[in-house]
């Protein structure tokens, strides 16, 4: 008890056991979801249609898994969505700390007017009509580089960046002016170095923005199977995996059929392998994520 609670007062010691107790009962709700969908995608697929699986599979199987490798695009589609969440990750940190500590420079005249700019499209959404017919007029349709571009800053992520450049203090630029660096040294080997707890938030952000995303490629590469993404071919499986049996049946939902894999399994299965690359990533910037997204927001 002394190592639990040291020495404590007896209301002191049933005010930690009542803490301890509702952050474990929160604890469990918040794990009970992600482990039941590992113990349904692991389970074998008829097994899962009865009901009742708990955090363990009840009949251990990698059906489910080998289902979804049946489809060929998928092998592509991982490919390219790891390609864009390295390419698209390196390029938006780069442009969004170069934009900020831009932004950030007190002697940078328009520095309010382009700052207003970027907040203005935090809340104004041109649509996507607009958005499409300007991806088409430069020709990004069907192209690799309309993962990276269009979404190459993000207003949220960039005032985040300048946030903690501004508290950091202004007298390490001045000396270092002072002796002779400029900007790009200042840049790199001051300014980098000490942000690097907001750099791996926002690019824990942007990486996930990147893995995640579909829809762009629903628009404006969906007949381009080299630069298909894994989340969109995920995603035809899901539907193909639903669909009812008819005349109006393709030869994929035909083949989950036969293979008797019911759409809970591959759904299951399918969420596990979209979420597992994060949840990797995650535990090496979780310790920079509270500081990064805080350190700026409180002036002294």
């Amino acid at each position: 008890m002394i190592f639990l609670f040291g020495r404590k007062s007896k209301g002191d010691i049933i005010m930690d056991v009542v803490i301890y107790t509702v952050m474990i009962l929160i604890l469990l709700c918040t794990l009970f979801p992600f482990l039941n969908v590992l113990a349904v995608a692991f389970n074998e697929s008829s097994d899962s249609i009865k009901g009742g699986v708990g955090i363990l599979p009840r009949e251990f199987t990698l059906d489910n898994f080998k289902e979804l490798a049946r489809f060929p695009d998928l092998l592509t589609g991982a490919r390219i969505s790891l390609l864009r969440t390295l390419i698209g990750t390196t390029a938006s940190l780069l442009s969004t700390c170069i934009l900020a500590y831009v932004l950030s420079r007190k002697d940078f005249m328009f520095q309010r007017f382009f700052t207003v700019i970027f907040l203005f499209t935090m809340y104004i959404d041109s649509g996507i009509i607009p958005h499409f017919m300007v991806i088409r007029t430069f020709g990004l349709n069907r192209n690799f580089m309309v993962y990276i571009i269009p979404g190459l800053i993000s207003a949220y992520n960039l005032i985040l960046v300048r946030s903690f450049i501004d508290q950091l203090p202004y007298s390490l630029q001045e000396s270092a002016f002072l002796d002779g660096a400029n900007d790009l040294v200042m840049f790199f080997k001051i300014v980098m170095p000490l942000c690097l707890p907001v750099i791996a938030t926002v690019g824990l952000f942007y990486a996930v923005g990147q893995w995640n995303s579909w829809f762009d490629t629903h628009l404006y590469a969906s007949t381009s199977k080299e630069i298909t993404t894994l989340q969109y071919e995920l995603m035809k499986v899901l539907q193909q995996s639903n669909a009812q049996s008819g005349g109006g049946i393709d030869q994929a939902a035909r083949a989950l059929q036969t293979k008797s894999v019911s759409p809970l399994s591959i759904r299951m299965a399918i969420t596990v392998v979209t979420v597992m690359p994060i949840v990797a990533v995650y535990p090496f910037v979780q310790k920079y994520f509270v500081s990064g997204l805080t350190l700026g927001a409180v002036k002294s």
